[in-house]
């Protein structure tokens, strides 16, 4: 795609398909015996999950949830909101929280609190990428795509204002350009 917008590829498709079949096969490994809720926080972490799931050998479910703090900035607001919630029960079961991208931690904070007040035997985090130095909280995190710089980023499910999730990778995203 020919996009003023688009800066440098961060991660190649041929990339992500490695990675998240490498996540895959973890995530198989270690929920063999007690398959996890895939809970996708939408709408950045769709593509990632479709891929995901389609990488664990178990029969899984999933449910997904929408956080917002961003709205159409390209800053985090630090204010995190609820806008669609989960429809599962999640008491007694494995979640695994399915996450596009972490940069400050404070959404997936929140996001963690938020569903271990509802009796799970336990949540654990798959994050497609993280920021490098940008977190103010430890993300504790079970399993991790990718470490990329603290520019924001398009593709593969993320968006600016809605539009670049159909990209097959994941570029840098540049506001300025015309």
């Amino acid at each position: 795609m020919n996009d003023p917008h688009l800066g440098r590829t961060i991660v190649s498709a041929d990339e992500l398909a490695a990675r998240v079949e490498h996540l895959g096969k973890q995530i198989t490994a270690d929920y063999a015996d007690d398959p996890p809720l895939l809970v996708a926080v939408l709408k950045g972490a769709f593509m990632f999950l479709a891929d995901l799931a389609k990488q664990i050998d178990l029969p899984i479910e999933f449910d997904f949830m929408a956080v917002s703090s961003y709205g159409a900035a390209t800053r985090s607001s630090g204010v995190v909101r609820i806008v669609k919630d989960l429809e599962i029960d999640l008491t007694g079961r494995q979640v695994l929280i399915v996450e596009d991208i972490i940069d400050s931690g404070l959404t997936l904070q929140f996001l963690r609190k938020n569903l271990l007040a509802r009796g799970p035997k336990s949540v654990e985090v798959c994050a497609l990428l993280v920021k490098d130095g940008l977190q103010k909280v430890d993300p504790d995190l079970k399993y991790e795509g990718f470490r990329i710089p603290p520019d924001f980023v398009v593709g593969y499910g993320l968006d600016c204002a809605e539009i670049y999730r159909n990209l097959p990778y994941i570029a840098e995203y540049l506001p300025e350009a015309s």
